[in-house]
């Protein structure tokens, strides 16, 4: 079994890897990759072309996973997403074509452009990893995730992505525009080629699965957990919210909270782990009230009153094997 300080290294060179492509955003690289050792899913929200495409291709080629493009419009079936059972002459017998939903890393590409009943067919893979097409279920491939993309800033033609969709991503990020120097050097790097070309595989697929493993033993201290239902259940209770975060999101907090421990080489969580994965896990499950939405209220600005008033575990004594 690795060290803590191994799997550190490992997931490091991974993000590194990614940050060759992905220019000056490190934080949102580090919190995809973050979700992928968590098994969880990830929804980029920004404008075109920022690279959210590209940082969820360098993420399947820097682990070494099968990778599907599923582009999202207003015609796309259920069975597109899933895949169809067709009827062979010959053998006489029905026979299943997998859809591109059965692949290691899945891009769920503008994925507010499809109908509600073509994203509820991500809804059983994404939860249960398995999919079920006429009364038959396939088991999907270890790891399995999905990186879904949608502009924020076109709305006509789409359809908002429902509470019970947005709750099954473990994460909500946004890459923004880059900085002067940053863009700079995007514009040296692809002078030549796309970057993403060059880009090495760093870890294996089975070397993931046991990381996704080993993370999972990283110790939480009993005030910590305390800490994390805490912050959600104040969402649940803010007088500016309709809607708080669900205990699949307190989940994501703790979940995500020992993968970020284990990122920066400790056996046992703190609490600014938790403090500053709040807002990619619980933001977008949180739904603000129709009157403190006319007060421009949003739900990144509850959770920074939130983080505020709960009270931070002060005589906290870590704990576990990795210390």
């Amino acid at each position: 079994m690795q060290s803590i300080q191994e799997l550190a290294s490992a997931v490091q060179r991974v993000i590194n890897n990614v940050e060759k492509v992905i220019v000056g955003k490190a934080e949102p690289v580090a919190f995809s990759l973050i979700a992928v050792i968590c098994r969880g899913h990830v929804l980029i929200e920004d404008v075109p072309g920022v690279g959210k495409t590209v940082l969820t291709k360098a993420i399947a080629r820097s682990i070494g996973c099968t990778f599907k493009r599923i582009q999202f419009t207003p015609d796309l079936l259920p069975s597109d997403v899933t895949g169809v059972s067709i009827y062979n002459q010959k053998t006489g017998n029905f026979e299943f074509r997998a859809g591109p939903i059965l692949a290691q890393i899945v891009l769920a590409d503008e994925i507010n452009r499809a109908t509600p009943k073509t994203q509820s067919a991500l809804l059983e893979a994404m939860e249960e990893s398995q999919v079920t097409v006429d009364g038959i279920t396939h088991r999907l491939p270890e790891p399995f995730m999905v990186m879904a993309t949608q502009n924020p800033i076109e709305y006509e033609g789409t359809f908002p992505l429902p509470e019970a969709q947005l709750d099954r991503f473990m994460m909500n990020i946004k890459l923004g525009y880059p900085k002067p120097a940053d863009e700079m050097n995007i514009l040296d790097s692809h002078q030549y080629h796309h970057p993403l070309d060059d880009l090495e595989q760093i870890m294996t697929a089975d070397e993931l699965v046991h990381i996704q493993e080993q993370v999972r033993a990283i110790h939480v201290d009993p005030t910590i957990r305390e800490y994390i239902v805490a912050i959600a259940g104040a969402t649940r209770a803010h007088n500016s919210v309709y809607l708080g975060a669900s205990p699949r999101g307190s989940l994501a907090l703790y979940r995500g909270s020992q993968a970020l421990a284990a990122l920066r080489g400790r056996g046992y969580v703190i609490p600014d782990d938790v403090k500053l994965l709040a807002k990619p896990t619980l933001a977008h499950r949180i739904i603000v009230a129709p009157a403190a939405r006319v007060r421009a209220v949003t739900s990144t600005a509850v959770l920074d009153e939130i983080l505020q008033s709960v009270p931070v575990p002060g005589a906290w004594v870590g704990g576990g094997k990795g210390r």
